[in-house]
């Protein structure tokens, strides 16, 4: 498996990641996470070369972090742990964000809450230094924390020892300046993939500016690019996929435009390079001008086996022909 440094640190991360929030579970997945197989997909990414694992403590309230915690019991040392900070419930502190499974949630970057969610990270961990901390969504009126007094707060505990290096994630523009303005950040992380490709306006350029990592996350389209999801693939309700304004090409009458250009890839490219779909979409992303890691989710060993085989080099035909297959796809409709 190829590594890169993650941005400014000293640390050599996998570039393909284990993306943790199926992990969490809940009922945004359509059903409970069994916590056994979860372990033993970390394990399966560990042992396919996967170093970098990615979490959040909203990741189930606690849950994902909990099990990513248990998994690397006797194999801390071997792994690059990153979690996340700013989204907050256990009292109103923060703006308010959105009920998620019967709790109202806020975002909050406030040193306060960002003390003690570090704390509480370090324990379901249960690790004594966690290498890349992230603000996982930017503050926002009412209760707007300034970057810098964030930034401040984070600075602090790497000079504790408590983190190693600073990220942020899904920030605009402007955001990322002020971020990289205030302190040393190391990655930013955010949603990017064949079929969503915004950041390459101003996210990626911006990235490359700063000499920041990328962690880009929904790469696959939460499994619509693994050519796994079909016209007869139903997903339970409170599914993120069966949200519109969050993934469009799932609607039935986008679907089958994406469903005839992945097939065609298969019977030829993907044959070509004796690679599967899920290994294509991911080494396209990984091919991307300013794309240094991706995040690829995983519930199941042989999901993340097979997309952490990802680190292939397609050559500039099979980028040619995909890039007008992509244009041809056209955009969604509605």
């Amino acid at each position: 498996m190829k590594t890169l440094k993650l941005g400014n640190s000293e640390m050599e991360a996998s570039v393909i990641a284990l993306g943790a929030w199926a992990i969490g579970g809940g009922s945004s997945w359509g059903k409970k996470v069994d916590d056994a197989e979860a372990i033993r997909t970390i394990h399966a990414a560990m042992d396919a070369g996967v170093n970098l694992i990615d979490t959040a403590p909203a990741y189930g309230f606690g849950h994902g972090e909990e099990v990513v915690g248990k998994a690397l019991a006797d194999r801390r040392d071997r792994a690059i742990v990153a979690t996340k900070c700013g989204l907050w419930w256990d009292d109103e502190r923060g703006s308010f964000f959105t009920e998620f499974e019967g709790r109202p949630v806020y975002r909050s970057l406030r040193p306060d809450t960002i003390q003690l969610e570090v704390e509480r990270s370090l324990e379901l961990l249960g690790t004594d230094v966690i290498d890349l901390y992230q603000t996982h969504w930017p503050a926002v009126e009412p209760d707007k924390t300034p970057i810098a007094d964030t930034i401040g707060a984070l600075t602090e505990l790497v000079e504790a020892g408590k983190i190693r290096a600073i990220g942020v994630c899904n920030v605009s523009a402007d955001e990322l300046d002020e971020n990289v303005e205030c302190g040393e950040i190391a990655t930013n992380q955010f949603r990017y993939s064949m079929l969503y490709r915004e950041p390459e306006e101003v996210v990626l350029p911006l990235c490359r500016k700063y000499g920041l990592s990328t962690l880009t996350y929904m790469s696959l389209e939460q499994g619509l690019l693994t050519g796994k999801v079909t016209m007869d693939t139903v997903f339970e309700e409170g599914d993120f996929r069966t949200i519109a304004d969050w993934n469009p090409w799932y609607l039935r009458e986008n679907r089958p435009r994406v469903l005839a250009m992945l097939e065609g890839w298969k019977g030829t490219i993907c044959e070509d390079l004796g690679c599967s779909l899920a290994q294509l979409a991911l080494a396209w992303t990984l091919a991307q001008d300013g794309v240094t890691h991706v995040l690829a989710g995983a519930r199941r060993p042989q999901q993340i086996v097979d997309t952490a085989a990802a680190d292939i080099e397609l050559g500039t035909e099979v980028l040619a022909k995909m890039e007008g297959d992509l244009k041809a796809l056209g955009e969604p409709a509605g």
